[in-house]
C-alpha cells in the first residue's frame, strides 16, 4: 500500500503481519495481564502499539513506549520499503488509535537503536516499572539478545516478556539471523528468573518471576 493511500481517519497498514503472527494469542492474553506500563521494541507501523492502545486504555490510562530506528532492517532493505512512510503510518496510526478511547495514553516514541533507547531508560530509573514488554524490533539473534537483557531489569516481577518472530528464518541459513538462539539462550539463563507461560503460534511469552 502507497503512502499516497494513507488516510488521516482510520489506519493504514501495508501488511497484515501482527493479524498472523499475534492478535489471537493477544486476545487470550492481554485481558488476563491488562498492563498500565508498557515497552515495545519495533514499532513499525503500529499495528501492535494501537492493538494494546484500543484493547487496554478501554479500562484505563496507560503509558506505552514504543522504540523504533524507523530505518529498518536488512530484510525491509532488501525489500524497498519506504522506511520514511512506515515511520509516518506509525505516527498517523497511533494518533487514531488514541483519539479512540475513553482514557488517557502516554505514547512516548525512542527513535533510534534498542541498546542505546534501552540504555537511556535504564539510566532514567525505570527499573521494575514496565508490566509488559514486547520485544519484536531485529531479527538478528545478537541485537534480540542484547534487547532482552537489557529489558529485563525493566521488567516487573509479575510481569510479562512476549518474543515475537520466534521460528522466522528468513531466506538466510544462518544460524545467527533468527530470534530463536537468542531467546532460547536468554530464557536458559534465566531460568530461575523468568518462567515460560506459552508459545502461540511464532511467539514466546514469559512470566517474570525475581529480580
Amino acid at each position: 500500500m502507497s503512502d499516497e493511500n494513507s488516510c488521516e481517519t482510520d489506519f493504514t497498514f501495508s501488511n497484515n503481519w501482527f493479524e498472523i503472527t499475534a492478535k489471537k494469542g493477544w486476545d487470550a492474553l492481554i485481558p488476563q495481564i491488562n498492563p498500565k506500563t508498557i515497552l515495545e521494541i519495533g514499532s513499525f507501523e503500529g499495528a501492535s502499539a494501537c492493538y494494546l492502545i484500543a484493547n487496554c486504555a478501554a479500562k484505563g490510562s496507560i503509558e506505552i513506549h514504543c522504540i523504533d530506528t524507523w530505518e529498518g532492517g536488512i530484510e525491509h532493505k532488501k525489500a524497498g520499503i519506504n522506511m520514511g512512510a512506515t515511520e509516518r503510518r506509525f505516527l498517523n496510526n497511533t494518533k487514531i488509535a488514541r483519539s479512540r478511547v475513553p482514557h488517557w495514553v502516554e505514547l512516548i516514541t525512542h527513535k533510534g537503536r534498542s541498546d542505546i533507547s534501552l540504555a537511556k531508560i535504564l539510566n532514567q530509573d525505570f527499573l521494575n516499572y514496565f508490566d509488559l514488554i514486547y520485544i519484536d524490533g531485529s531479527h538478528l539473534a545478537p541485537d534480540v539478545l542484547s534487547d532482552a537483557v537489557l529489558s529485563f531489569p525493566l521488567l516487573k516481577v509479575g510481569g510479562t516478556m512476549i518474543f515475537d518472530d520466534y521460528l522466522w528464518r528468513g531466506n538466510s541459513q544462518d544460524i545467527l539471523y533468527s530470534p530463536k538462539i537468542a531467546v532460547d539462550a536468554f530464557l536458559n539463563i534465566y531460568f530461575h528468573k523468568m518462567q515460560v507461560i506459552f508459545s502461540p503460534n511464532s511467539q514466546v511469552v514469559a512470566k517474570k518471576i525475581s529480580n
